[in-house]
């Protein structure tokens, strides 16, 4: 009943728009006549595609005031949301992407329409996303691009695995002459109040300074270089609550860092093309980024147990670094082939993650604890063939092009361990092994597999027409490591009207298990009394294939099944646009991680029970274990609004007008047991209620983002409103929901001036969250020891106000 409810007010919102004509489309570029080719590999204006497809220009995202691609997409697509993590290890730093409320891995990102990599990372704490490994989007600088392509739809018939929620392509700049530079600072000027302090503090952080540009160069008479680079500094932000434990302060006192994570990283990219003649074009891009951040784990106060007095007499606070080096090289000819338009490319595309633990401690070994520590790395590698043909042909009907084509990828991931004093046991008892905050990789936790697989498709569209449009595609896979997968898609558009069309799509997806959920382990050291002795005991994530995992019945990862229906309407006549689209989505077999499963060699009969099976391997002491698991179904329903209204007045210059929503909500259909946990006498779960509720409720079901873009001479003004609402941050894993709370609806304003300057200068002055509008506080019953100030789930984070200025010149 409320989906049937939420389609009624979404089209009751779509007449609204379609009536008054008074709202825009940021999220598109304002020239209808874009030309958009994601989807069916067929070029069409934007107006035109069967399936819908946001198209956000390099200088929308310039004016988002932030260097993070994702956080710049979030602000201006409603249906993509950017959560900022803290105190989640790796995850700090590699923040995941979602797309129509769903997991970060399930939306394809492509980079000049070939698929880009995932990263190394595994998002295995308690962020959205958990279990995910998924495409870091801020490798990628605005500078380099030119457009970004959000396609709305499934497309895993078109292009293969992870394109259940859609498709993000970022097509980069193609220039022979010409370039651009720009400079830019900006620091939060903000009153942090929190639960603990309601009278609040001002914060000052978060400093960030930018340079980027990218500058166009001729190869021969018709060829091109683009180059584009980019250096962003960032200093971290703090947002934790006083820490009631801490002495000398009377519980007034901040122990954490609870906020972004230091940054600073450089970024080089390139794109080239040249004729080699009448018929064939070579051409190549590729980009290195060296990015080194540092986040904060909770704070170990004087008294912990784990801290060690001589090295730290009134405790620490441990950091964990990340050295992030991500690699991209592609190449390629197009030209054609007996009347075939063809395309034969290689693109491989690398990322690792370098991990070190300092201002830490390896409590075991005591004083002779090294407090800088190595953890081990992270290395993911794919490396893509692809073949694309297409031909038009004459079936009687206005137009058909026929599109098909092979493909062929070669995946490999490594965990290499860090240095034995970052995870061993020093041999003193009753304190924990490893270094604090983030205990490093062991030997045992080596792994380097790898897979291959090869992929067919076929794409026909047919322009039956002048109004009638209809596109079949259809996709066979097979991998290596699991078999095969076969998907199709069915989608048409009729235009009822000059300027009024009506459009939708039904289709099969699929999304393979990672390497990263297939293969990561990680193991650290706890203490767990046992016989009334402080014993040091394994705790474990394991790949399903594990024989821990086994003996607690997991199954090797299948791939998750997804189907697609949407259905929607496009209107635009003169100034106006607006599009409406409905869509539904069920996955079947969704991977996740599991909870942690723990036993004891003594009390419950489940307990001992439980020790005994994630102990089945001879010489093990494992006090828990987790493993990845398919077995959650899913339903994700939702309406995707979209208006834009351009305005050209004679004597006040130009407005565009601008409304853009998405409504959206999931309900987990099933989730997973085992034969072997289901037998116990108080069987564990696997997916407890937070988890659930994180899918349910964990990203918001409405988004709202206005813009006013205003221009006349020499003058701009951008001013822009977003509303988010609410999400539930699971505060217990049990049946009680009495530690659940809510980061509550909000609106954030934004406001950005500009001015042309002599000499081709530019000069921006911003700020974003005008009014410091931050999310509900983290309760104190939630947010014990203080660290926590608010929710990491909040859709628009918790830094507050954001002033900005920025000098740019062009030539």
């Amino acid at each position: 009943m409320r989906y049937r409810n939420l389609l009624l007010a979404a089209a009751s919102v779509g007449g609204l728009v379609v009536s008054t004509g008074a709202f825009a489309q940021t999220v598109t570029a304002s020239d209808v006549d874009t030309v958009v080719v994601t989807g069916t590999r067929i070029a069409r204006s934007r107006l035109d595609t069967i399936a819908p497809v946001d198209v956000v220009d390099s200088t929308a995202l310039t004016r988002q005031a932030t260097p993070e691609l994702g956080q710049a997409l979030a602000n201006l697509a409603p249906s993509l949301d950017f959560p900022r993590p803290a105190i989640t290890d790796g995850t700090d730093s590699v923040r995941p992407a979602t797309l129509r409320g769903l997991a970060p891995d399930q939306a394809l990102v492509l980079m000049n329409g070939k698929r880009y990599h995932a990263s190394a990372l595994v998002n295995v704490n308690g962020s959205i996303g958990r279990g995910s490994a998924a495409v870091d989007l801020n490798t990628i600088p605005t500078a380099a691009l030119n457009t970004v392509e959000i396609l709305r739809d499934g497309a895993s018939a078109q292009y293969g695995s992870d394109a259940i929620a859609g498709i993000i392509n970022m097509r980069l700049r193609e220039a022979r002459s010409g370039g651009s530079a720009s400079a830019s600072f900006g620091q939060y000027d903000t009153d942090v109040k929190t639960a603990r302090n309601p009278s609040g503090r001002h914060a000052n952080d978060g400093n960030t300074w930018q340079l980027s540009g990218w500058q166009g160069l001729p190869i021969g008479a018709d060829g091109f270089l683009t180059v584009s680079a980019d250096y962003t500094f960032r200093n971290p932000t703090n947002r934790s609550d006083f820490d009631p434990r801490a002495a000398g302060g009377g519980g007034t006192r901040v122990t954490a860092r609870f906020g972004d994570p230091q940054v600073e990283s450089k970024t080089l990219f390139f794109n080239a093309g040249v004729p080699l003649d009448d018929n064939w074009k070579a051409y190549a891009f590729g980009s290195w980024q060296n990015r080194v951040g540092n986040s904060a784990a909770n704070p170990r106060l004087g008294d912990n147990a784990n801290n060690v007095l001589a090295i730290y007499p009134t405790g620490f606070l441990p950091k964990i670094g990340t050295d992030i080096t991500d690699l991209n090289l592609a190449g390629g000819f197009k030209g054609d082939i007996a009347g075939f338009a063809s395309d034969f490319s290689i693109f491989y595309g690398g990322n690792k993650v370098d991990y070190t633990t300092f201002d830490s401690v390896n409590a075991s070994r005591g004083a002779t604890s090294p407090t800088s520590m190595y953890a081990g790395q992270m290395n993911y590698g794919q490396t893509v063939f692809n073949a694309d043909f297409t031909h038009a042909l004459d079936f009687g009907f206005k137009a058909t092009n026929l599109a098909f084509g092979l493909e062929h990828r070669m995946e490999r991931y490594e965990i290499m361990a860090g240095d034995p004093a970052s995870y061993d046991f020093g041999g003193i008892a009753g304190k924990g092994a490893g270094a604090q905050g983030f205990p490093g990789f062991k030997p045992s936790n080596v792994v380097s597999p790898h897979r291959n697989s090869q992929s067919a498709y076929i794409d026909l569209d047919n322009q039956i027409t002048d109004k009638f449009d209809v596109d079949v595609a259809a996709r066979f896979e097979r991998y290596s490591d699991f078999g095969d997968t076969s998907n199709y898609k069915v989608a048409g558009r009729y235009d009822i009207l000059d300027g009024f069309a009506i459009r939708g799509a039904a289709s099969t997806g699929f999304r393979a298990p990672s390497l990263q959920q297939s293969y990561f382990t990680a193991t650290s050291t706890n203490f767990i009394a046992v016989n009334g002795v402080s014993t040091a005991v394994d705790v474990g994530t394991f790949p399903a294939t594990a024989a821990v995992s086994r003996a607690l019945g997991a199954q090797p990862l299948e791939p998750e099944k997804s189907k697609n229906y949407s259905l929607g309407f496009v209107y635009h006549k003169g100034p106006i646009e607006v599009t409406v689209d409905a869509y539904q989505i069920n996955i079947d077999n969704r991977i996740v991680l599991s909870e942690n499963i723990q036993g004891t060699p003594t009390g419950t009969a489940t307990a001992v029970a439980i020790y005994n099976l994630i102990n089945s391997t001879p010489g093990s002491a494992l006090g828990a274990a987790r493993f990845f698991i398919n077995g959650v179904n899913t339903e994700t329903k939702g309406v995707d609004i979209v208006g834009h209204y351009r305005l050209p007045t004679d004597n006040l210059g130009r407005f565009d007008f601008t409304l853009a929503s998405n409504f959206n909500g999931t309900d987990v259909k099933k989730i997973p047991t085992t034969k072997q946990l289901s037998a116990l006498p108080v069987p564990p779960i696997l997916f407890d209620r937070g988890n659930r509720l994180t899918f349910e409720k964990g990203t918001p079901a409405q988004k709202f983002v206005g813009t006013i873009d205003w221009s006349m001479s020499r003058y701009s003004i951008t001013a822009k409103a977003t509303k988010y609402g609410t999400v539930l941050i699971p505060g217990a894993t049990n049946a009680n929901a009495n530690l659940d709370y809510r980061s509550g609806a909000h609106t954030l304003a934004d406001l950005e001036g500009r001015v042309e300057l002599p000499y081709n200068l530019a000069w921006a002055l911003g700020v974003n969250n005008l009014f410091d509008e931050y999310p509900n506080q983290a309760p104190t019953i939630v947010n014990t020891n203080g660290p926590v100030g608010f929710p990491s789930f909040s859709p628009f984070g918790f830094n507050g106000r954001y002033v900005y200025s920025r000098l740019s010149v062009k030539w």
